[in-house]
């Protein structure tokens, strides 16, 4: 079992540290100076994935590239089995490359997460997923179960909603839906802390984390709302393990059997092409 201690002070200083992102204001993370940007879709617990792209990423490696992830929380059990959602130690693993790398590990807020925030159930494939990923919990921490949930939620709540660069590419989890967008404040992103209408259904955080808009209209609204030409986000299974959504969007994702990453430079000019030929599929299940 890990150690509780451990875990609760690696939790808790990444918590910090998100807050204290270089970049960062209010709730989206600037990365002025960086080279290269690693962005991954949704791992939902993904560890062989994860695995993978420590290694590509190569960190201690390329002092410019920044890594950006999603969607840690709520392993995906397709097939429906009795395991444990263990998902809770890709938490660990983040909050400690956050540790190590503090100023070039970005891990933007997803609706899973959001969902644990507000306590909003999430069910899949007939199953509730907080109540597995509590029961994974338990199972790992014992005792200590309630106090590391609490920092989760305190890890979840510092999280920034999207990261920018200069070359204009928007990273968030999702594109809110069309129908938001007259009422959508997105004010939201300069705040560093979320009010709590803001969280529910309709409102902003909401909203950048639950969408599945990929119209062009609602695409060219929201990308002149947020001061954004391209975009890279997840939330939205593919089966080929990304899509081009529209000439903006990106979509990609961290679960098996193809799961992505796309690595882009952040200075030069990008299109949704480059964006798109940047894309890599993680040959995981090979190497598993």
């Amino acid at each position: 079992m890990p150690d509780p201690r451990k875990v609760l002070a690696t939790v808790s200083k990444a918590t910090e540290l998100m807050r204290r992102t270089p970049g960062r204001s209010g709730s989206v993370v600037s990365l002025d100076a960086a080279e290269e940007v690693m962005v991954v879709g949704d791992l939902h617990g993904n560890l062989s994935a994860f695995k993978w792209v420590l290694t590509e990423a190569a960190l201690d490696r390329h002092p410019g590239r920044h890594l950006v992830l999603q969607e840690l929380v709520h392993e995906i059990n397709k097939n429906q089995d009795d395991r444990p959602d263990l998902s809770h130690r890709l938490v660990d693993l983040v909050s400690a490359l956050k540790c190590q790398y503090p100023d070039r590990v970005h891990l933007i807020l997803g609706n899973h997460e959001l969902s644990e925030v507000t306590g909003r159930i999430i069910g899949k494939d007939g199953q509730a997923l907080n109540l597995r990923f509590r029961k994974g919990m338990q199972l790992s921490y014992g005792e200590a179960c309630d106090e590391i949930f609490q920092a989760y939620l305190g890890l979840f709540s510092a999280l920034p909603l999207a990261v920018r660069t200069p070359n204009r590419v928007f990273m968030c989890h999702s594109i809110p839906d069309g129908r938001y967008l007259d009422d959508l404040d997105v004010s939201v992103l300069a705040a560093d802390e979320w009010p709590a209408e803001s969280m529910k259904r309709g409102g902003a955080v909401y909203a950048i984390t639950w969408g599945r808009d990929t119209a062009t209209e609602t695409i060219d609204r929201f990308a002149a709302m947020v001061d954004a030409d391209l975009f890279v986000t997840g939330h939205q299974p593919c089966e080929e393990g990304y899509r081009q959504a529209n000439h903006r969007q990106l979509i990609i994702d961290g679960t098996n059997p193809y799961p992505t990453y796309c690595r882009f430079s952040a200075k030069e000019p990008a299109t949704i092409e480059s964006l798109v030929s940047s894309v890599k599929v993680m040959n995981v299940l090979s190497a598993s």
